[in-house]
């Protein structure tokens, strides 16, 4: 398809996420990873002849639980990038595997706001866009709770406006 206009190009997002995201992130991974570090450590507390490997095996996945809860939130911060224009909704997300995304606000057929409870603690909200995609909704996590209210209603303004036309 040739680049006219009217066209929306894959570009860089310029925005980043709230700060908060790398405390929820880090929350999120420590709960996933304290539910079968403390299955072992009661499995190995109660089961005498398996209690050296299953408390080795607890005491391994506690250790690379917190790494992983120290470094990734820090690298994942630093490559999600979001951006909304009159034009479309940019989203480029992951850290090995990215995947940029581009909403375009003729195909924009929903938008939701979702505030988890640890969402709700650090004060940040997801924003899901849904279009007529098959690959699903286009989703900007760790938000300010503020400012994901604010862009939710700016899309449906914006969506109203646009024609359904995707031309």
């Amino acid at each position: 398809m040739p680049v006219g206009e009217g066209t929306v190009r894959l570009r860089p997002p310029v925005n980043t996420l709230d700060p908060r995201v790398v405390g929820w992130w880090r929350t999120r991974w420590l709960l996933l990873t304290a539910g079968p570090v403390a299955v072992l450590a009661v499995l190995g507390a109660f089961l005498e002849p398996a209690r050296f490997w299953l408390l080795l095996c607890a005491a391994v996945l506690a250790v690379v639980g917190a790494g992983c809860a120290g470094l990734l939130p820090l690298w994942w911060f630093r490559t999600h990038r979001w951006e909304v224009t009159d034009e479309a909704v940019y989203v480029r997300t992951g850290a090995l595997r990215q995947e940029w995304r581009i909403a375009p606000m003729s195909r924009i057929q929903t938008v939701d706001t979702v505030r988890g409870p640890l969402e709700q603690l650090c004060r940040l909200a997801t924003v899901t866009v849904t279009t007529a995609s098959s690959k699903g909704a286009v989703r900007i996590e760790g938000l300010d709770h503020e400012l994901a209210a604010e862009l939710a209603e700016r899309l449906t303004r914006i969506t109203q406006d646009t024609s359904g036309d995707a031309t």
